[in-house]
């Protein structure tokens, strides 16, 4: 971390652009299972984690017997064009976090777009993670997509 804090290192901004060939709906689906029961490490370790798809509905990891770690809230939830959730995350460290889903119909499928900020300390190796969890994340959700049509 460095040791004078610019507002360039202090933000994070990812966006990303995933196209589904399946519709909204089968992908908003498996949006909620890959972010909740279905979610894994990018090494494909289980992440037991659960989500309450309503607003104000609780994103956590659940390690049992009342144990776990509060991820974020559901800011928005409009089925099957938006998820969006205010927290933060996995972090153990001054951060909060924005994450939208926003899905719309095209030609052959469903189009997600996939941006997540956050305003805190973030080290270069958590930002490198970041964006290969969220891609991992991402390409776990198409694939169940695909595969569920």
């Amino acid at each position: 971390m460095p040791t004078d804090p610019t507002l360039e290192n202090l933000t994070l901004t990812i966006n990303q652009e995933i196209h589904v060939q399946a519709p909204l709906d089968v992908t908003f689906a498996a949006l909620l299972e890959q972010l909740g029961p279905g979610n894994e490490t990018p090494e494909g370790k289980p992440l037991n984690m659960k989500i309450e798809p309503w607003p104000g509905g609780r994103w956590y990891r659940d390690l049992g017997d009342g144990n776990g770690h509060f991820w974020a809230h559901v800011q928005a939830i409009k089925r099957p064009t938006l998820l969006e959730f205010a927290g933060p995350l996995f972090a153990s460290f001054p951060l909060v976090s924005n994450v939208q889903y926003r899905l719309s119909e095209v030609n052959g499928g469903t189009l997600i777009a996939f941006r997540h900020t956050a305003l805190g300390f973030i080290s270069e190796d958590h930002r490198a993670g970041m964006n290969q969890g969220w891609s991992s994340m991402n390409e776990r959700v198409r694939r169940q997509a695909e595969a569920g049509r």
